[in-house]
Order: structure tokens, then C-alpha cells, then sequence
């Protein structure tokens, strides 16, 4: 009673001690979850001022962009002045400690900069309508002074009046004039107005002259242009111009909005920094905030350390009566500490082997593990048994199974001698069949020449028929004109035959002269003199006329001979344009035959490259059916190898478990000996191992061709006719491939030795949660699961018959 007291009243100081030390705990949390708040919350309010600031610059610029008839802007503009109202909002209900007048000055600002984004988007349609319209008119325009300056020259090549050119050169000033006008209007300023005015004159000015150029007009002293070119291109000023005649008055009805929308922008730009300055003392404002609050990082950390303080002294008082308690605790492990040495001694055969030993049941701390002892040790007598006769199953079911193995891998490489005698036949019947193709491809090659030379043979052939006929032409026209001069020849002659009377009339009439003249006597002397001369030059006219007329009549049998040569000319020349008709004839015949000889060429080609490609589909196939047969030989011989092991692998779990002492009718032994016998019982009957089939494998020669026995990509082409859906690397098929083999002899007894390894394999897992070590036995169990279905191999697959795979056996 007393010792109980003692206790309660050592525990009272460091109750309330603990009472204490929790409320300076509770306090210090309190203060700085208070002051997390606050500094979040702060934070909060310094990333919405900034995000502020951050979208009033963009307003700004969404201003001038909406203004400037961007349709995308007025959206953006819209959604950044939501978000500053949102943000705002959020702003001034997150309770802050923000002087008023501080709030006040940046909401009148923001309100007047939100005033002014929504008075522009409130004319957001009659702004994007206005740019629409002016960027139409402003493509538009330079066409117009391009077709007036057109109207201008046509006139002063046509030399039409001054009046009319110098209107037409008007014109085409005035369509530049309105350019620069709208331009004014568009980027507002002081003489934004008065464009516009400008504007709406110059327009209404343009269409009436237009109209005058095109009907005359009395009162502006402008006369119809005749012209039909300038008239063209009035009428297409005019089709041009009918868009800003119908768009002036709307053009002029919109400005107002756009000057309002400019203003509201110069207002936004104006007020910005403004804002912007507003914000900075919010900033100010906020940052400042932490210094004037009651609860501060300071008052925790005086808190801390007082808390710290009471937790030494606690620390102290719990060290003291835990000291004391330890005292207690080293009488009862000294008593514990004799019934564990007890249950040791009566265990200490157990690390032998010796399964006999069986632990006292007592009513100590220990009773409960001696009794958990026996029961193990009854569990691990009937897990020995279980082994000895899980070991000698495996040997036996190993034993059969490998000699199935080696009669499928000897099966297997048969069949890929004659797949290798197969692949060497397809592979020299594609290369055959590749030289036909070549030879045909060849053929059909000099058929298409013999074709294009028939072809350029026919052009020519038609060239020269052409020109037969065009000189044909040419002569029967030369002929034309030389019976003309022969003709001209003959006027000639009469000309000459004239001449020649006159110069026999000339030369009496000379005669009577001297006549005369000497009759006159002195007086007729001088007469005398012209009458010889005269006659002289009737004689030397009547010499010249026969020489002319000489050669006249040479002229005439020139000509008529010449008429004669060209009309037998142009006689061969038609006979040697029939034969050029005749040969170009030939030739078409020629080139028809070469084109049908050429298809036909072509058409063998065709068939001999597709019999080529299906040789080598079907090489490649051969590949890789050798490609799996190979792989089936090698996963039969790892699998003979496997299985070997695992009749070691029986053999050395035999011996693993031969070192236990059994009582009664489960006494188990095993010496060296007779694990040689169950090893030498269990190869006896497979005396041609796996590495001896692999060396038989290796010594043959590969019959094959380099192109046949690589073949073109094997993985891909056994993941599209062997295993579909099954990577090509695993060696053998998966469990459930295997299970879809037809049921047959052999199928049927790899089933049965697979089931009897698998039943070995769960019997020695169900005991594996037991303490005795027995790891090794339980590994050599699941490997010689595993490598027992290695052997279940898709058969089918193979094409191995069931009839041969009996007749091996036998």
C-alpha cells in the first residue's frame, strides 16, 4: 500500500508538469497556424494585386488592338475585364486589414478603366464592321487609279481634249486622296473629323463625275467620253467603285463610334499608371501588414522555450522512477532466463536431424513455445516422408520424359534436312525464274525502242511528204512566173519590133533631111549635119532593137524549156511523195506490231516477275520453317538437358532429407550409395544425351543457300505463321498454347509427367512456412516444374504425325 502511494504521489508533479507542457504545445501551434494563415493570405493578396497589374497592362493593349479592328481582341478584352472584376472581388472579401482610402483610390481608377473597355466593346460590332469595310475599300482603291490612269492614257493616245484628261487625272488624285482619308480616320487624331468630312465629299464627288465621264454632265461641265477602250474602263471603275458608293454613308455613319472607342482607349492608357501606381501601395500596404499583428513568429519562440524547459524536467522525474522500474524487470528475465536454457537442453538434438526430440510442457512463459515445438516437430516428420516419395516420383517421371524429348529432337532434325532440300530447290527455281524475268524486261525494252524508232521513222516519213508537197508548190509556182516572163518576153519583142520601125522610118526620114539640106546649098549646111547624126542614131537603134530582139527569143526558148523541166519535176516529185505516202504506210503497220509485240513482251515480264515473287515467298517461308524447326531441335535438347537436371536435382533432395532421424515406421535414411543407384537408375535408359544430339545437329552441313538460310526478317515471319500473338524469342510455347496440342500418345504421357511434378510441387509448398531450412528441396521442386513445361511444345505446329512419332517410340 505504501509502495503504491509512493507512486501516485512521484506521479502528481509530473502530471501537472505534462498539463502544462501541453497547453505551451497547444499554445505554439495555435500561434503558428495563426500566423501560416495570415502570411497565406497575404501571399494570396500580393499574387492578386500582381495578376492586377499584370492584366491592366493588357488592357491597354487589347484596347488598342480592338480599336484597330481586331475581332479576337474585343473576346480577350471582355474575359481580362472579368477577371480583374473577379479578382478585385476576391480581393477586397479576403478580409484584409488594408486601409480604406487605399482601396477606395484603386477602385475608382479600375472602375473608370472598366467603363472605358466595356463603352468600346459596346461598339465592338460597329468597329470590326468599319475596318472590314475600309480594308475592302482600301484594296479596292488602288485598282481605281490604275484604271483611271489607263482612261488617262487611252485619251492622250486617242488626242482627246484637254478637258476630258485633265477630269481623268482629277479622278484618279481624288481615289488617293479618299486612301489617305480613311487611313486618317482609322488612326484618329486631331484631324480625324475632318477626313471624314473630306472623306464624304471626295466620295460623292467621285461617283458623280464618274457618271459624268460615262453620260456627260451639263453642270459640271464634263463631256461623254467617246472612246470605246476608256469606256471599258470607266464601266469598270465603275462596277469597282459601287462598293464605296454604297459603303460611303455607312462608312461616315460609323466614325463617331470609332472616335468615342479611340477616346476610351486614350482614357485606358492614360489611367494605366495611374492603376498601376494604386497597386504599388497596395503592395506597400500588404507587406507591411505582419509588423502591427498581435501573434508573431517572437511569441511562439518564447513559448518553444519555455515548453522545452518543462519537457527537461519531465524527462528527469520519468528517468528517476523508470531507473527504478528496470530493477523489477531484471528479477523476472532471470527466472525467464531459466526456463529458456530448460527448453534448449531438451531441444538440443533437433539442430542433428533427430526428429525423436520432444519438448516438457510446463507452466512457465515457455509452455506455450514447447508446445508450438512439438507440433512442428510432428510436421516436419511427415514433411521428410513426403519428400523421400516426391523424389523418387520426379526420378521416374524425368526418366520417361527425356527419352520423349530426344526422339522428338531427332524427328526434328529430319525434318529440317528435308526443309534444307526443299529451300535449295525453291531458291534455284526463283533464280531461274528471275533470269526470265530479266531476259523478258530486256525484250520488252527493245520492243518499246523498235516502237519509238517506227515511231520517229512515221514523223519523218510525214516531214518528208510534206515537203515533196511543199515543193511540189513552190515549183508549179516558179512555173507560173516563168510563163509569165516568157509572156513579158513576147511584149517585149513587140516593143523591140516597134522600135525597130521607128528607127527605119527615123533613118528616111534622115535621108529626105540631107536631102533637103543640100538642095538649100550653104544655107541647109547645119541641117545637113544633124540629118547624119540623126541617122546615125536610127542605125545604132535598129542594131540595138535586133540584138534585143535576139536576145528576147533566147529568153522565150529558155523559158519554155525551163516550163517544160519543172513540169516533169513536179511529176517525180508527186511520184516521190506517193512512195514517201507508201513507206509512211509501212512504217504505221511497223509500229502497230511493234506495240502489240511489245505488250505481249511486257505481259510475260509481268508474269515472270510474280512467279519470281512467289518463289521467293515461298524460300522465305521455307527459311523460316527451317528457322523453327531449328529452334524446336535446340528447345528439345535444353528441355533433355532440363530434365536431366532435374533427376539430379531428385537425387540430391533425397540426400538433403537423408540426415533425419524418424521414430517408428517413418524411420528415413539415405546413404551415398544408394543415391548413385536412383542417379544411375534414372539415365540408364537415355544413354544419347542432349549435348550428343546437339553435336550430330552441328556436324551436318547446311545445305542451303546464305540467301535461304538467313531469310528475311525470321522473328517477324515465325510471329505470323507459328505463334501468333507469342514473342518469337521464348524457346517454347507458353501453358496455354501447350494445352491446345490434339490429345495423342505422346501429348498424353508429357501431361501425366507434369501432373505427377506439378502434384510434388504444391506438396512441398504447402510445408514451406515451417521453420526446419528447407529452401533447396522447395527450389529444386519449382525448377523441376518449370522445366517440365518447357517440354509441352506446340506439336502441331511441328507436323510431327502421331503414327511416326508411335513408330519411334517402338
Amino acid at each position: 500500500m505504501t509502495k503504491g502511494t509512493n507512486k501516485l504521489s512521484n506521479r502528481k508533479p509530473v502530471f501537472i508538469l505534462s498539463i502544462a507542457f501541453i497547453a505551451l504545445v497547444i499554445f505554439v501551434v495555435f500561434n503558428l497556424v495563426v500566423v501560416f494563415i495570415d502570411a497565406a493570405r497575404d501571399r494570396n493578396n500580393l499574387d492578386l494585386v500582381s495578376e492586377l497589374r499584370a492584366l491592366s497592362y493588357r488592357v491597354s493593349g487589347l484596347s488598342r488592338d480592338a480599336t484597330d479592328g481586331e475581332a479576337e481582341a474585343f473576346g480577350e478584352l471582355e474575359g481580362v475585364l472579368s477577371q480583374m472584376s473577379s479578382s478585385w472581388d476576391q480581393l477586397k472579401a479576403s478580409g484584409t486589414e488594408l486601409p480604406d482610402q487605399a482601396l477606395a483610390r484603386y477602385e475608382d481608377v479600375l472602375e473608370d478603366i472598366r467603363r472605358q473597355g466595356e463603352l468600346i466593346l459596346g461598339d465592338k460590332e460597329t468597329i470590326i464592321f468599319l475596318h472590314q469595310v475600309v480594308n475592302t475599300l482600301n484594296e479596292r482603291l488602288p485598282r481605281l487609279q490604275e484604271e483611271h490612269t489607263q482612261v488617262v492614257e487611252t485619251l492622250l493616245d486617242r488626242r482627246a481634249p484637254a478637258d476630258q484628261v485633265a477630269v481623268a487625272q482629277a479622278q484618279s488624285w481624288r481615289a488617293e486622296r479618299i486612301g489617305r482619308n480613311v487611313d486618317k480616320m482609322l488612326a484618329g487624331g486631331e484631324d480625324a473629323e475632318s477626313a471624314a468630312d473630306q472623306f464624304n465629299r471626295d466620295a460623292n464627288l467621285f461617283g458623280r463625275v464618274l457618271e459624268g465621264m460615262r453620260s456627260g454632265d451639263v453642270a459640271l461641265g464634263i463631256s461623254r467620253v467617246t472612246d470605246t477602250r476608256a469606256r471599258n474602263s470607266l464601266e469598270e471603275i465603275a462596277s469597282q467603285f459601287e462598293f464605296v458608293s454604297n459603303s460611303i454613308q455607312e462608312i461616315f455613319d460609323a466614325t463617331p463610334a470609332l472616335f468615342r472607342a479611340r477616346q476610351a482607349t486614350d482614357t485606358i492608357l492614360d489611367k494605366t499608371p495611374e492603376l498601376l501606381e494604386a497597386g504599388a501601395g497596395l503592395s506597400d500596404e500588404i507587406t507591411g501588414l505582419p509588423a502591427h499583428r498581435t501573434l508573431s513568429n517572437g511569441s511562439a519562440l518564447v513559448a518553444g522555450i519555455i515548453a522545452a524547459i518543462l519537457l527537461a524536467i519531465i524527462g528527469l522525474l520519468v528517468y528517476a522512477s523508470t531507473r527504478r522500474s528496470l530493477q523489477e524487470t531484471a528479477e523476472a528475465n532471470e527466472k525467464n532466463q531459466q526456463a529458456i536454457l530448460r527448453l534448449l537442453d531438451e531441444i538440443e538434438g533437433l539442430g542433428d536431424g533427430d526428429l525423436t526430440a520432444e519438448a516438457t510442457v510446463t507452466e512457465d512463459f515457455t509452455g506455450a513455445i514447447a508446445d508450438a515445438i512439438n507440433f512442428a516437430i510432428i510436421q516436419l516428420r511427415d514433411l521428410v516422408a513426403r519428400i523421400q516419395d516426391t523424389a523418387e516420383n520426379v526420378s521416374a517421371a524425368a526418366n520417361e520424359t527425356r527419352a520423349t524429348a530426344l526422339q522428338l529432337a531427332e524427328s526434328s532434325r529430319h525434318q529440317a534436312g528435308e526443309i534444307a532440300e526443299a529451300s535449295e530447290a525453291v531458291n534455284d527455281m526463283a533464280i531461274t525464274i528471275d533470269k526470265v524475268s530479266a531476259n523478258a524486261s530486256e525484250s520488252a525494252s527493245v520492243a518499246q525502242r523498235s516502237v519509238s524508232i517506227a515511231t520517229k521513222g512515221s514523223d519523218v516519213v510525214q516531214g518528208n511528204i510534206m515537203g515533196m508537197d511543199t515543193i511540189r508548190e513552190q515549183i508549179q509556182d516558179t512555173s507560173k512566173r516563168i510563163k509569165r516572163l516568157g509572156e513579158s518576153s513576147q511584149e517585149i519583142g513587140d516593143i523591140v519590133s516597134l522600135i525597130s520601125d521607128i528607127a527605119d522610118q527615123t533613118n528616111i526620114l534622115a535621108l529626105n533631111a540631107a536631102i533637103q539640106a543640100s538642095m538649100a546649098g550653104d544655107a541647109g549646111r547645119g541641117f545637113a549635119v544633124v540629118a547624119d547624126e540623126v541617122q546615125r542614131l536610127a542605125e545604132r537603134s535598129a542594131g540595138a532593137a535586133k540584138q534585143v530582139a535576139s536576145l528576147v527569143k533566147a529568153i522565150q526558148t529558155d523559158t519554155h524549156e525551163a516550163v517544160t523541166s519543172m513540169e516533169q519535176t513536179t511529176s517525180e516529185v508527186v511520184k516521190g511523195a506517193q512512195l514517201a505516202h507508201d513507206a509512211g504506210s509501212a512504217l504505221d503497220e511497223i509500229q502497230t506490231v511493234s506495240t502489240s509485240l511489245a505488250q505481249l513482251i511486257q505481259d510475260i515480264s509481268t508474269a515472270a516477275k510474280h512467279q519470281a515473287a512467289s518463289a521467293g515467298q515461298i524460300s522465305r517461308t521455307m527459311s523460316v520453317i527451317q528457322g523453327i524447326t531449328s529452334q524446336t531441335t535446340a528447345a528439345t535438347n535444353s528441355t533433355a538437358e532440363s530434365i536431366g537436371e532435374l533427376a539430379e536435382m531428385a537425387v540430391e533432395l533425397r540426400e538433403s532429407v537423408a540426415g533425419f532421424k524418424l521414430p517408428g515406421n517413418l524411420t528415413a535414411f539415405a546413404t551415398t550409395e544408394a543415391s548413385s543407384l536412383i542417379l544411375q537408375d534414372a539415365l540408364g535408359d537415355t544413354a544419347m544425351g542432349a549435348s550428343d544430339v546437339e553435336d550430330e545437329m552441328e556436324d551436318e552441313t547446311d545445305p542451303r543457300p546464305d540467301a535461304v538460310r538467313a531469310g528475311p526478317d525470321l522473328e517477324e515471319e515465325l510471329k505470323s505463321h507459328v505463334f501468333p500473338g507469342r514473342d518469337v524469342a521464348d524457346p517454347a510455347p507458353d501453358r496455354e498454347t501447350a494445352d491446345q496440342v490434339a490429345a495423342g500418345p505422346m501429348q498424353a504421357e508429357l501431361e501425366e509427367d507434369m501432373a505427377r511434378v506439378a502434384g510434388a510441387d504444391r506438396e512441398a509448398e504447402s510445408n514451406s512456412d515451417r521453420e526446419l531450412t528447407l529452401d533447396e528441396a522447395e527450389s529444386a521442386t519449382q525448377s523441376a516444374s518449370m522445366d517440365t513445361d518447357m517440354v509441352s511444345v506446340d506439336l502441331d505446329e511441328f507436323s510431327i504425325d502421331e503414327p511416326e512419332v508411335e513408330e519411334r517410340r517402338g
